[in-house]
């Protein structure tokens, strides 16, 4: 099935990385508001102001949005979700994903696009074919195998199952970035533990953390592997691309509502060369290790195929957070831009900065820039090094404004 088109689906959470996402070539992008999607305690979330913008900078550079309404609703969520909608319907938001069935009900009233959002777990083809009344895009469970998979795209072709839309329904799949211990992320150990839900945005990830395993008669402890046993490393499937193409996925989503816009970037770039290597014939092992690496310099827990193909057990972390081959050290923020000469000024507020080190801008209006400083001018004089309380600047081709931070590459 190499000939489909394959869309590529990016995480945003904030202005920075829906830039970061249309500059790496994403296809569409999906993002959250409010407390109503799964990532509100993780990620500032949107405000439904923002839709507006979202929608307005999506098309003006032809990628489609989607937000997520994902979490379960309650009685009193009813008021909010609803001006959500007839925001949604009024800015033409490409489709929202949800599980929920008061979502699902109050959009087919609003004739807005709905995609099923993981945390129905769908797993069949009957599945498919009853949410396929209310849908045109059904995003499968990730536990599945890629065998599994192939088998309901070729249902779906069989029967000739379509949505809501008229078209065949479209399977879409995840396909890079945490994974939860919970089946397709419905878990409930937030809430026990804490009485903030998982399944309401609110995961404190208790499955994160470190747990000593006691015998109560003995009072022996028991170490299992240095391993953080109920926290699995992350999905990725950079050297599955061609696996995946040819079971039928229609969407490669990429998972990372909370990550930050170097990791937007770096992850959808790579999967976007990667399927275009696969159509064109180009998909080799040493492109795989070569993505790999680069996709290891982002935030990642390490990495692992995830079940699809076809594996028992889990890759469990043996660390609680990221061990990204490279780390970004917050050194400032901008102060000025000289548009006729481009070149930008900011204040140094933290750490320093010296001639050869690779510096990342982030910023709500630019995204993410990389440049490597090879002069620089510390307070109206060239120099060497800065330190904290200098203004420095150095050509740059964006404008800069003071929403913009200075980080440091440590590699």
């Amino acid at each position: 099935m190499k000939n489909q088109s394959i869309e590529l689906l990016a995480p945003v959470g904030s202005f920075e990385c829906l830039h970061a996402a249309i500059s790496a070539g994403a296809d569409s992008i999906y993002f959250g508001v409010e407390q109503l999607n799964m990532r509100t305690r993780s990620s500032k979330p949107f405000s439904i102001e923002d839709i507006k913008d979202i929608s307005l900078l999506c098309k003006l550079h032809h990628i489609k949005a989607y937000i997520t309404l994902n979490t379960v609703m309650y009685e009193h969520d009813m008021q909010l979700l609803k001006l959500i909608l007839q925001e949604v319907k009024e800015q033409q938001i490409d489709a929202v994903i949800a599980a929920d069935f008061s979502v699902i009900e109050f959009c087919n009233q609003l004739n807005i696009p709905l995609h099923i959002s993981t945390q129905a777990n769908v797993s069949n083809i009957e599945s498919v074919q009853f949410f396929a009344r209310f849908a045109d895009v059904v995003v499968l469970a990730r536990e599945l195998t890629l065998k599994q998979v192939a088998h309901i795209k070729n249902e779906i072709v069989r029967r000739n199952i379509t949505g809501v839309s008229g078209q065949l329904i479209k399977i879409e799949l995840f396909v890079h970035g945490a994974l939860c211990m919970a089946i397709s992320g419905k878990c409930y150990l937030s809430l026990h533990a804490q009485n903030a839900s998982a399944n309401r945005g609110a995961c404190i990830q208790n499955c994160r953390r470190s747990y000593t395993v006691t015998d109560t008669e003995t009072k022996e402890e028991l170490v299992i592997e240095n391993e953080y046993i109920m926290s699995p490393k992350d999905l990725c499937t950079i050297g599955l691309v061609d696996q995946l193409i040819d079971s039928g996925v229609d969407v490669f989503k990429i998972e990372g509502r909370s990550k930050g816009a170097d990791y937007v970037f770096m992850v959808t770039n790579c999967y976007r060369e990667a399927i275009a290597a696969v159509k064109e014939g180009s998909y080799t092992p040493q492109k795989i290790e070569e993505w790999t690496t680069r996709l290891s310099t982002v935030y990642n827990r390490g990495f692992w195929e995830g079940y699809y193909l076809g594996r028992n057990l889990g890759e469990w972390t043996k660390e609680p957070g990221s061990i990204a081959a490279e780390k970004k050290i917050y050194v400032g923020r901008g102060s000025n831009y000289y548009a006729k000469i481009n070149v930008g000024e900011f204040t140094v507020e933290s750490s320093s900065i010296k001639i050869g080190d690779e510096l990342m801008i982030i910023g709500p209006a630019i995204g993410l820039a990389r440049q490597n400083i090879s002069s620089l001018i510390v307070n109206g004089v060239a120099s060497d090094i800065a330190i904290k309380g200098d203004k420095i600047t150095f050509p740059f081709n964006k404008k800069i404004s003071t929403n913009d931070k200075l980080y440091k590459i440590i590699k």
